[in-house]
């Protein structure tokens, strides 16, 4: 199975991922994919610089160019059983890892009080620092034109969505619940297409 994950700022993206990560999932990341390019060209990967790097290129090279590359990688790897895809943000990259073999998009979500807590207890240089500035980002990342970052309609895309507002037990307790319902899903599909 493939996990792509989408959702809103400091949801919690990536301690589902690490989690994943330790159940033996394979980690993809379109933005690590845009972090390599910028350090290829000599920038340094801020906040700013992702999105805008990610909206050029996207811009350039079509709306799925960031999942394409994660793709190759992929399919580089034909041993990995599981995969996680972190960091989707645009419904053209969605579209692109739709074409993989059983993927499903999970949206991570939570609060908007209790996000700016994290990003602000995180205090990484790409973190915003007042509610305001973050409120600002987000609204700019949530419904951005085609190449742009489209959160929003992502997160409504989603074959899951994970609410993250509590603890990590309750976290860990919704991962497992969709792991469990992806499962189903594959089965079902498996055993619906033996039929024909």
């Amino acid at each position: 199975m493939i996990v792509g994950l989408t959702g809103t700022y400091a949801a919690g993206k990536g301690t589902v991922a690490e989690y994943l990560i330790g159940r033996g999932f394979q980690f993809y990341s379109l933005s690590d994919e845009l972090r390599l390019l910028l350090r290829e060209k000599g920038f340094m990967p801020t906040r700013d610089n992702l999105t805008k790097a990610g909206n050029t290129l996207r811009a350039k090279h079509g709306s799925g160019f960031l999942a394409e590359l994660a793709i190759k990688r992929l399919r580089g790897s034909p041993s990995v059983t599981n995969s996680v895809v972190d960091s989707i943000r645009n419904t053209g990259e969605i579209a692109a890892l739709k074409e993989l073999k059983d993927f499903f998009l999970v949206a991570v979500d939570a609060p908007v009080d209790i996000r700016y807590e994290r990003a602000k207890k995180r205090g990484t240089e790409r973190d915003p620092k007042s509610f305001s500035e973050f409120l600002v980002q987000e609204k700019r990342e949530m419904a951005g034109k085609s190449t742009e970052q489209q959160i929003a309609a992502c997160i409504k895309s989603a074959d899951f969505t994970i609410n993250n507002d509590s603890d990590y037990k309750n976290l860990y307790k919704q991962i497992e619940k969709v792991l469990a319902d992806v499962k189903a899903k594959i089965g079902a599909s498996a055993a619906a297409a033996a039929k024909k």
